[in-house]
């Protein structure tokens, strides 16, 4: 990409949205459009439209989305495949019709069977049941990978896909019940510090596996997908059937409980943690096979450890103040 280039970065706000909006400042792009979310409505198709028309963007980044934890998932099902799947739509068929020259989408490793082989292959998507507890989100980016797909075949776009892992980092979601797992137990953790609670109570038995990514990493990968040559996404990516999507992670994971055993000495947590099995576990392991965007260059580099203190010192700093 030309470091002119106009490139709308839709969701620059968000946990991944606001990540890529640093990898790409930092990296010399000094063309983008980042409009709030009261400038534009991406679930309003006349809306979308007319953005679309007026603006020209070269490249898109699809970072916008409603997300969540296994809670919201549960509390929010309409939600979750509604909102998504507007936003997919208007912004991927306006791609198309306006020429954008290349669009990036943001997915998710939840699109992978429940019990799919470990670590999950691009192949083993829509070959087994997915997991209840966010069936509908996972429907929607499985619908948005589709949609890239079928657009390529159709009218020869070049919109491809990365399925990251689970994210956290700076501008993380520490809401006490709707947010993913680390940064739930970063807010309980800190908490329960500074109230010199004796006990923290982790949901679950502890024992599912999680590969967790850093977000600044996963920044650095997306930029790597959109600056790859035209020859080199059209022959490792846009050649069906081929998955036109990477898996974007570790290739390392650890359990709950370790991770919480991490987040606690972190956070200078003292006290005992316990486990509540009654609380939905979730998928029981989710390890993402990264050899396809290994192949294509990119690797992550930063460690677990280092994550969640960059993260914590985030929290500290911007979160709440204790």
């Amino acid at each position: 990409m030309d470091k002119n280039a106009k490139i709308f970065l839709a969701g620059s706000k968000g946990l991944v949205g606001s990540a890529l909006h640093r990898c790409l400042k930092a990296s010399g792009y000094t063309n983008l459009i980042t409009p709030e979310i009261d400038e534009l409505d991406l679930t309003s198709q006349q809306t979308v439209a007319d953005f679309f028309r007026n603006e020209k963007p070269e490249y898109v980044m699809l970072a916008a989305a409603k997300v969540g934890g296994i809670h919201a998932n549960n509390t929010y099902p309409a939600d979750f495949i509604y909102l998504n799947l507007a936003i997919q739509n208007n912004v991927i068929h306006n791609a198309y019709l306006n020429g954008v020259k290349r669009l990036l989408f943001l997915g998710s490793s939840c699109i992978y069977p429940k019990l799919a082989p470990q670590p999950m292959k691009e192949e083993h998507l829509l070959t087994g049941l997915l997991e209840p507890t966010n069936e509908p989100y996972a429907i929607a980016k499985i619908a948005g990978i589709k949609m890239c797909e079928s657009y390529n075949r159709q009218y020869g776009t070049k919109f491809i896909a990365v399925m990251p892992t689970n994210l956290y980092g700076p501008g993380d979601n520490f809401h006490p019940e709707n947010s993913h797992v680390l940064p739930a137990l970063m807010r309980r953790f800190h908490e329960a510090k500074v109230a010199g609670a004796p006990e923290v109570v982790v949901w679950g038995s502890g024992t599912p596996k999680r590969e967790l990514l850093y977000v600044e990493d996963m920044a650095a990968g997306c930029l790597h997908l959109m600056e790859l040559s035209e020859d080199q996404v059209t022959r490792e990516l846009l050649n069906y059937p081929t998955p036109c999507f990477v898996n974007l992670g570790t290739g390392e994971d650890v359990t709950i409980r370790e991770l919480a055993e991490t987040v606690a000495e972190v956070v200078g947590f003292q006290g005992r943690l316990s486990f509540d099995a009654s609380k939905p576990d979730g998928t029981p392991r989710k390890l993402q096979d990264v050899s396809r965007i290994h192949a294509l260059g990119w690797r992550y580099t930063v460690g677990l450890r280092e994550g969640i203190t960059r993260t914590y010192q985030w929290y500290l700093e911007n979160y709440r103040q204790e």
